[in-house]
């Protein structure tokens, strides 16, 4: 039986095991799927330990990713362009390929709720590797300019000219949010995490058509609630979707058969 696993540190709260495990019985495959906590500073020895037991491919999460950038032998160009890895494969010439399905995730879930990104001119917040993760993939999605909005702007600022060959990305603070007609807003940032919402002004999201928080959680987000109170018609969305979808685009990757995400997300739900 094929194995697989997700390396973290914490790793307990994990729903990969779950997630994985439902695609597999959808597409009547059998696999072996674990969470494995590395050691904060052994993630390498362990996923060498890992692929020499026979493991074939492994998710990364925090605080992995970037360590698992420098492991992979080749990478993918969303990984290049992400800076973090977070899908990894045995392939069968014994090189390690990185890969990173975040950014995929996120264009797939909102796809799926039919929100129109071609043309789009979306505000994101935050400039951290979430951000950084999916830029490229909003972009090749056909969203016509995203304004990276962030605290320290000096941070934005790198990520625009990073990702300024591949379509319009300009950078700002987020109490200097430029007056466009934003199409949807996204909080990559993690104020949801503690109930508190982004320092930017409610101006900036009266007419926004859709919002996303990267965040999740069995309740609205504070950032959605926010949202909701400022915007009574904007269309809501959190990360659960994101999450399930970039687990998807990672058992493409090892696979190659995309699993339906819609039950494993309405079972999470």
């Amino acid at each position: 039986m094929d194995k697989y696993a997700v390396f973290g540190n914490p790793i307990k709260h994990s729903k990969s095991p779950e997630i994985h495990s439902q695609f597999a019985s959808q597409l009547n495959e059998h696999i072996e799927y674990t969470a494995i906590l590395a050691p904060e500073d052994g993630f390498v020895s362990s996923i060498k330990d890992f692929f020499a037991g026979g493991g074939k491919g492994a998710n990364v999460t925090l605080p992995f990713k970037e360590v698992a950038f420098e492991y992979a032998d080749t990478l993918t160009e969303r990984a290049k362009l992400a800076g973090a890895v977070n899908t990894l494969k045995l392939q069968d010439d014994g090189l390690v390929l990185g890969d990173n399905t975040d950014g995929a995730g996120l264009v797939a879930d909102l796809q799926r709720h039919q929100v129109q990104l071609q043309g789009a001119i979306v505000l994101l917040l935050g400039a951290g590797g979430a951000a950084r993760g999916c830029v490229y993939p909003l972009l090749k999605a056909g969203v016509k300019h995203i304004v990276i909005a962030n605290r320290t702007v000096a941070k934005a600022n790198a990520l625009a000219e990073l990702f300024a060959p591949y379509g319009e990305v300009s950078a700002t603070a987020l109490d200097d949010i430029p007056d466009l007609p934003y199409t949807g807003v996204i909080n990559s940032t993690s104020s949801s995490v503690t109930g508190d919402i982004p320092c930017i002004s409610s101006r900036t999201i009266t007419k926004v058509a859709w919002g996303y928080d990267m965040f999740y959680s069995n309740t609205r987000t504070s950032f959605l609630t926010w949202i909701a109170d400022n915007n009574k018609a904007c269309y809501l969305m959190d990360g659960i979707g994101m999450l399930i979808g970039q687990a998807a685009e990672a058992y493409s990757v090892w696979r190659g058969k995309y699993p339906d995400v819609d039950p494993v997300l309405e079972k999470a739900k």
